[in-house]
């Protein structure tokens, strides 16, 4: 589809990279990854044509189309979201005029014996067929189906885009690109603005209906869902490992160990020869062999070693004094803004030591009970803050508060206390300030620099109740480690909100679902929160969002009571069936669409033949193939969404 033929891309003195060659296939699924500043969103719009490489070649066919999702965009608030949604579908609405006008000329006009007439009823067949063929019939359905897959109400559809937020925004452009459903899908961090529901919808998408996938994404559980191939970009070159991530950070870790033991026995070479230069230099019976090897030192290519992976580096919250048995106290919280209540009747209790999650739809209120505990906004209830709680809260807008004189190095040496002091550098290291960056003032970074300098000032602060919320958005997958080792070893308690189910896997014990006005305790990870709202299925969670609980008692949906009585042998046995004929069914779909797909793929090439532009049964055959095509792919997900019920 994308063949990259030596390309190289430079904007100073050295280049991002160069030489690169690769070539992006039909279903492969690519991740491009390397540190921050690497080159992974410049190479994203060279693949798309908004910016060209110092040299080298993109070679994309004409008719491959692109569809590209950057990480700012400029957004129109002039339409509901429906319409703007509905801009996805211009090439379908243009062709269904003109089929129209067609159709009201064939029927103005009486001369039916004409060769004119003939030939406009044939243009009217092929044109119609065009239509069916772009699935017309199909638009409105999509459309409601991504934009609910992506978080929206259906009451949201017919609400103007301007009354949304920025990353609700994001999310229409998201849906309209995936909605044209381009050959190829450039994704640079499309998972910034979901949450965890609107996350496994899209892994789900991209695996069963993307044709092409190239992304940047820093959320390691979503790229490895995805997956199967990638490229990173590392000292100045491309390198292609056609595994998914978690495989890929194994053999690079191999192929790092290989590039030390060549670069350390390069250096005993060159040591060798220099010091076999500075013996005989000045013997004439050896000048000749002195020449011979200098010539030797001026062809050696130094080996290069990858970046160092800082993720190794280990941070401790400096000691602080104990805190109360209960830092955090909620009893029947209640918070309204005019008439619309975020949520009400939240009773909980948050012990000593205790890391829980903060999780649900954006807009649910996670952020808002987190102000309501920092005492940032007026609310209605009981809410206790536990005796000696010092807190550290790191909010989204933390990053306006650092002072803007200083530079990044001094903002944390004026934290920083005891040996920590000799670490400043490995820290800003490990968080993407090394070298001259440590030098830079504040008030020059980005809003992304700023946050991850806010993180690592908590990081060094004596607290004893971390409250985080989204602490990972500006970071990248070294500095993610780094920040969960150090509040897995963090002996005080943790309020984390995120929707980065990687970084809490293994961090929580606890979540909080905010969902529907209420707050529902689930206790366990964060993958046994999700199992649980898997088992429940789609419309069991949909119902438990919206209605309206007992405000007397907080539902522990976590807590499954044990049966007394062990599984019987017949039991097991009858579940066994089950799993092997939910699995049949699973693997029968799965035969079905690969065989379409593969004569989607054959019936496609015989129409971009002109001579068979106008083939009636060979158009037929393919607008019913793609049909059945996508029938199979909902049963397939539903057969999926079975077979995981039972299992569990």
């Amino acid at each position: 589809m994308i063949s990259v033929e030596q390309l190289k891309v430079e904007f100073g003195v050295k280049p991002l990279f160069s030489g690169a060659c690769f070539v992006v296939n039909d279903r492969d699924r690519i991740a491009l990854v390397g540190k921050n500043g690497a080159g992974k969103s410049t190479l994203l719009k060279i693949l798309c044509g908004l910016q060209k490489p110092t040299e080298g070649v993109v070679a994309v066919p004409n008719d491959t189309t692109i569809g590209y999702l950057p990480q700012v965009m400029n957004l129109q608030d002039d339409t509901t979201v429906r319409d703007e949604a509905r801009k996805a579908f211009d090439n379908v609405t243009e062709l269904s005029k003109r089929v129209d006008e067609l159709n009201q000329q064939l029927a103005e006009r009486t001369d039916y014996e004409s060769e004119e007439y003939a030939a406009l009823v044939e243009k009217f067949t092929t044109e119609h067929e065009r239509l069916l063929m772009m699935g017309a019939e199909n638009c409105e359905a999509e459309l409601e189906r991504t934009l609910a897959g992506l978080g929206f109400r259906r009451e949201d559809l017919e609400r103007p885009t301007s009354e949304f937020s920025g990353g609700w925004r994001m999310r229409i452009e998201l849906a309209k690109i995936l909605l044209k459903k381009p050959d190829v899908l450039l994704l640079d961090e499309p998972t910034n603005h979901l949450d965890i529901e609107s996350i496994q919808w899209l892994e789900q998408f991209l695996s069963t209906q993307a044709k092409a996938v190239v992304m940047v994404s820093h959320d390691r559980a979503f790229i490895n869902n995805v997956t199967n191939r990638t490229l990173e970009i590392s000292c100045g070159k491309i390198i292609d490992y056609r595994v998914k991530y978690d495989e890929y950070v194994k053999l690079r870790a191999e192929r790092r160990e290989q590039q030390i033991r060549a670069y350390e026995n390069q250096k005993k070479e060159i040591a060798d020869i220099k010091d076999f230069v500075e013996r005989f230099r000045y013997k004439p019976t050896k000048a000749v062999q002195v020449q011979s090897r200098l010539k030797q030192l001026e062809k050696i290519v130094p080996i290069e070693i990858d970046e160092v992976d800082n993720s190794a580096l280990h941070l401790k919250f400096p000691p602080c004094l104990r805190s109360g048995d209960f830092p955090v106290i909620c009893d029947d919280v209640r918070k309204d803004y005019g008439n619309h209540t975020v949520f009400d009747h939240v009773s909980l209790t948050i012990k000593r030591g205790e890391k829980v999650a903060f999780v649900g739809r954006n807009g649910e209120g996670k952020s808002t009970l987190v102000k309501c505990i920092m005492n940032e906004i007026p609310f209605t209830g009981d809410l206790k803050i536990g005796h000696n709680v010092q807190i550290g809260y790191f909010a989204q807008n933390q990053a306006q508060l650092l002072d803007e004189s200083l530079s990044v190095f001094e903002t944390i040496d004026n934290v920083a206390r005891g040996e920590i002091r000799l670490r400043i550098n490995d820290i800003l290291g490990a968080f993407m300030f090394g070298g001259e960056a440590s030098e830079k003032k504040v008030k020059v970074l980005s809003g992304g620099e700023r946050s991850r300098l806010a993180m690592i000032r908590l990081l060094l602060e004596p607290v004893n109740l971390l409250i985080l919320d989204e602490p990972t958005n500006h970071l990248d997958m070294p500095s993610k480690d780094v920040l969960k080792e150090a509040i897995r070893s963090f002996d005080g308690t943790a309020i984390i909100v995120s929707h980065d189910r990687e970084f809490l896997d293994g961090l929580v014990t606890k979540v909080y679902e905010f969902g529907g006005g209420k707050v529902r305790e689930h206790i366990g990870g964060i993958y046994d929160y999700l199992r649980t709202c898997a088992n429940a299925g789609v419309e069991a969670f949909s119902v438990r969002s919206e209605r309206k609980d007992n405000p007397d008692n907080l539902e522990v949906l976590g807590k499954t009571k044990e049966s007394s009585n062990k599984e019987s042998y017949a039991e097991r046995k009858e579940r066994q069936k089950l799993i092997n004929k939910a699995e049949k069914a699973v693997k029968e779909s799965e035969r079905k669409i690969e065989q379409m797909e593969k004569r989607l793929k054959e019936l496609d090439e015989i129409l971009c033949k002109p001579e068979n532009a106008s083939d009636m049964t060979i158009i037929t055959e393919y607008t019913s193939t793609k049909r059945a095509f996508d029938e199979e792919v909902e049963r397939w997900e539903e057969a999926s969404m079975e077979l995981e019920e039972v299992k569990n």
